[in-house]
């Protein structure tokens, strides 16, 4: 599990990518991944082979996972790598 407090202005930067939704290859809205936006739950496994991603890396400043190069933003959203789907948002 990755558990993130997130400041404004990681909050402010996942809500500006929202407007890039048609772009992505899992769209989500920052709000229906992090309904308080100031926490990020996700469970920190790429979603394209198990590995575990690196926080606060990669070139949205979210999360890379250096086994196969996926990019992940600040909301989790996939963004660039083989990785095909957001880091999943548990039950909370």
């Amino acid at each position: 599990m990755f558990i993130k407090r997130r400041s404004p202005e990681d909050i402010s930067a996942a809500k500006r990518d929202d407007s890039l939704l048609t772009s992505m290859r899992d769209p989500q809205l920052d709000a229906d991944r992090a309904p308080n936006p100031e926490w990020l739950i996700i469970i920190g496994v790429c979603t394209h082979l198990g590995c575990i991603p690196f926080p606060d890396s990669g070139d949205w400043g979210g999360y890379f996972c250096p086994c196969h190069g996926s990019h992940y933003d600040l909301s989790g959203r996939v963004r660039k790598g083989p990785a095909g789907a957001n880091m999943a948002v548990p039950p909370y």
